[in-house]
C-alpha cells in the first residue's frame, strides 16, 4: 500500500510503477523540443511540443506507444533522472533526486490534476504544435520561464 506522501519516504529506485507515474504532475515541458549546443552540453527550450502532446491536457496522446511513434522521446527512469539536466526546475522527478518535497500545486499534494494548470506551470495555451512551428530555433524561450512559482498554492 502506497503511503500518502511515499515521495517523501522512498527513493525513486524504490517505487513501484504506479507511484513513478503519479509523479508526472502533467505540466507538458518535458514534451518541448528543446536544442542543444553539442559543444557546450547547453539546452535551449522552445515553446513547440512534441505532436504526441494534447495542448490542452498537456498528455501524450498516445503515451504506450510513445517511443515508437517518437524513436528520439526520452523514457524517463529511476537510474537515469538526475542525468537529465534539461528536466524543468520544478519536475517532480527532479524535485525528489535533489532531496526535495512537491510543489504545493502539485496534483499529489493538491490532490486535482487543475492546479498545475491554475498555478500556470503547465504549457496550456502558450505551447504550439511542432506541424505549425518551422523552424525551432525561432521559437527558443528563456529557461528562467521555467522558475517554479513557490508561492502559488491550488
Amino acid at each position: 500500500m502506497t503511503s500518502p506522501k511515499f515521495w517523501l519516504d522512498k527513493k525513486l529506485s524504490e517505487m513501484t510503477n504506479e507511484e513513478w507515474e503519479s509523479l508526472c504532475d502533467g505540466c507538458g515541458r518535458c514534451c518541448l523540443h528543446k536544442l542543444e549546443d553539442y559543444e557546450t552540453g547547453e539546452v535551449a527550450y522552445t515553446n513547440v511540443a512534441c505532436r504526441l502532446l494534447d495542448i490542452t491536457s498537456c498528455r501524450c496522446k498516445n503515451y504506450p506507444m510513445r517511443q515508437k511513434l517518437i524513436p528520439d522521446c526520452v523514457l524517463l527512469t529511476a537510474d537515469q533522472v538526475q542525468e537529465f539536466h534539461w528536466l524543468p526546475e520544478a519536475c517532480a522527478y527532479r524535485l525528489i533526486s535533489e532531496g526535495k518535497d512537491l510543489y504545493p500545486w502539485h496534483p499529489l499534494v493538491s490532490g486535482t490534476p487543475d492546479t498545475v494548470h491554475k498555478a500556470l506551470i503547465s504549457v496550456r495555451d502558450w505551447a504550439i504544435p511542432e506541424q505549425v512551428a518551422g523552424d525551432l530555433e525561432d521559437h527558443i524561450i528563456q529557461r528562467g520561464d521555467f522558475r517554479a512559482k513557490k508561492d502559488v498554492l491550488p
